[in-house]
């Protein structure tokens, strides 16, 4: 019933909300929901998430159009972190040695200071270091070290991602 519900907000009020002015009623809903969501945050009105009720974002979080939570369970999202437009963080699959291809998940973390770039694909059960960022269309299919540049099909560490200082 509760994800009825969330579907039909979703689907509607949430969606037709403006960009800009829509910005604190959008994280009130999914509050409203069972979302925890920090401080300062920015989420684009054609965010779609599964189960709000499984999602954790820290504060000065932006979650750009097109983003997909999959999340049958937990998504965490660390503080000062931006997710890029269309990128997909997916918790769960199916288990395809058994003939019903029943239903598996595992929870996805991603750091604080991190950015996975447009149209990422975050696998079930993934770690996501501090500070790391994921090249756009990247596919993350294992945990990514933290202040690492990592990339690829499947994403692997590229190179340290060093922060220039004046």
């Amino acid at each position: 019933m509760k994800r009825a519900a969330w579907n039909v907000v979703q689907g509607t009020v949430f969606r037709c909300t403006t960009k800009r002015f829509g910005q604190r009623f959008r994280i009130w809903l999914l509050r409203l929901f069972g979302a925890k969501i920090g401080e300062r945050c920015l989420i684009a009105p054609t965010v779609l998430t599964l189960q709000p009720w499984e999602l954790e974002i820290g504060d000065q979080v932006a979650v750009a159009e097109g983003v997909r939570f999959y999340n049958f369970t937990k998504i965490r999202v660390g503080s000062n972190t931006t997710i890029s437009q269309r990128c997909f963080l997916c918790t769960g699959s199916h288990d395809y040695t058994k003939i019903d291809f029943p239903l598996i998940y595992a929870p996805i973390e991603v750091g604080e200071s991190a950015w996975i770039a447009s149209e990422a694909f975050v696998s079930p059960g993934v770690k996501i270091g501090d500070g790391t960022v994921i090249a756009a269309r990247s596919v993350v299919t294992k945990d990514m070290p933290a202040w690492m540049v990592c990339g690829g099909y499947p994403c692997k560490p590229l190179k340290e991602r060093i922060l220039e200082t004046k």
